[in-house]
């Protein structure tokens, strides 16, 4: 596994356990605090976005994701561009299945999120 393979599957890894357990404060804290942020929905730009918008998020949300491509930009910054199937772990609702491109930076001794955008994926 790549070095930026690593550092992306720890922050993602991460953010899939904090959305799966609702706690978006834990998610929006994997972002910088001048993350940009495109949802499904307008951008918001800072972890309060970040938050307001899982929050609002089914408690039965999951996310399983798989890398498609990743890149290390800089020696503090990887580009990470992976495929993420949104779930409901206790209603019939069908999938979301999303493309997602997320760029990390080094914060210290970890890395947060100062980019992440998703779109649907074309049926």
């Amino acid at each position: 596994m790549k070095d930026e393979e690593k550092i992306l599957q720890d922050v993602l890894d991460r953010w899939k356990s904090s959305i799966e357990a609702h706690e978006p404060g834990k998610v929006a804290a994997l972002f910088t605090e001048d993350g940009i942020f495109q949802g499904l929905r307008p951008y918001s730009v800072g972890r309060p976005g970040v938050e307001t918008y899982y929050d609002s998020q089914p408690l039965d949300l999951t996310a399983d994701w798989r890398f498609q491509e990743t890149r290390r930009l800089a020696d503090d910054v990887v580009l990470g561009y992976v495929y993420v199937t949104f779930g409901f772990a206790e209603t019939d609702r069908e999938p979301i299945l999303t493309n997602l491109t997320v760029v990390a930076v080094r914060d210290g001794d970890d890395w947060r999120l100062a980019h992440y955008h998703v779109s649907r994926v074309n049926a």
